[in-house]
């Protein structure tokens, strides 16, 4: 059943968890993720990224992103990540995603909050909600620059002038692979929720350990993007059986090898978000 981000986010709050928030670029994605969530009975944030549109549009996935989400037998958010065009938020909302994330986090301070204000009133049209973001984070070495990271008082009035619904900060994480070990400012994730009083979105949530999930989680995190360790171990479980396997090697299993691993990559990030065994 599609809900809003505010609904599974309510959710978080209420069990003190954290709810995945899971890109997908293929079936099989959509599969694992939303097979993972009515699995453990689990709300579950299923979401595009533009920067994906390489490998599939989203006028491709997205209908199928919401036609399995609105079949499944827990709460699912279908939400556009990371987009700063409003043409795409339109087309994303006209599909029937219920939430989105306008990201004007390069812009000055000044046009972030107008452009993100415009993207709120949008979404209201549809009763979707609106995620957006404060700060920058590196993705290109492994390592956060903390000169970029979200200042507490900033964010705080931007939420009060756009009445966005979940704000994504830098606090230490990046996008894509680690090269060096994570380094997390703990303290600023409280500051921050103390000081903006909705829930606080975690991006780079890839290859940071499970003690420091829950440190954010218990610091007011509520919704935690994860891909690229999905993915990569997707990739890597198939590299394994196609080397292991005598004779051919058929597309059909390389794409039931990937699901199936992909699940279990999944269900391991949803159990450490929620505190479930």
């Amino acid at each position: 059943m599609i809900v809003s981000m505010k609904t599974v986010l309510d959710i978080a709050d209420a069990e003190n968890m954290a709810i995945g928030a899971f890109n997908v670029t293929e079936l099989e994605g959509i599969q694992a993720v939303l097979g993972a969530a009515e699995e453990l009975g689990q709300p579950v944030i299923l979401q595009f990224a533009p920067v994906h549109e390489e490998y599939i549009s989203l006028k491709t996935l997205g209908p199928i992103m919401v036609l399995m989400a609105d079949k499944a037998k827990v709460p699912v958010c279908v939400h556009l990540d990371h987009c700063d065009n409003f043409d795409m938020i339109r087309e994303a909302l006209d599909m029937g995603f219920s939430s989105v994330m306008y990201d004007g986090s390069m812009l000055p301070y000044e046009k972030n909050c107008a452009y993100t204000k415009a993207a709120v009133e949008i979404a209201q049209m549809y009763g979707a909600s609106v995620e957006a973001e404060i700060g920058a984070m590196n993705s290109e070495d492994g390592k956060a620059q903390n000169d970029c990271y979200t200042d507490p008082e900033e964010a705080g009035n931007f939420v009060k002038a756009t009445g966005i619904d979940a704000l994504a900060c830098s606090f230490g994480t990046v996008h894509g692979l680690y090269t060096a070990e994570p380094k997390l400012d703990f303290d600023r994730i409280e500051k921050i929720r103390e000081t903006i009083g909705i829930p606080i979105v975690m991006h780079g949530g890839s290859g940071v350990s499970d003690e420091d999930f829950r440190k954010c989680i218990d610091r007011g995190v509520r919704k935690i993007n994860y891909y690229t360790y999905r993915a990569k171990a997707g990739g890597e479980y198939v590299k394994q059986k196609c080397m292991e396997t005598d004779g051919p090697v058929f597309f059909h299993d390389i794409t039931c090898w990937a699901r199936d691993c992909m699940k279990e990559d999944v269900l391991h990030a949803m159990r450490v978000f929620s505190g479930c065994k």
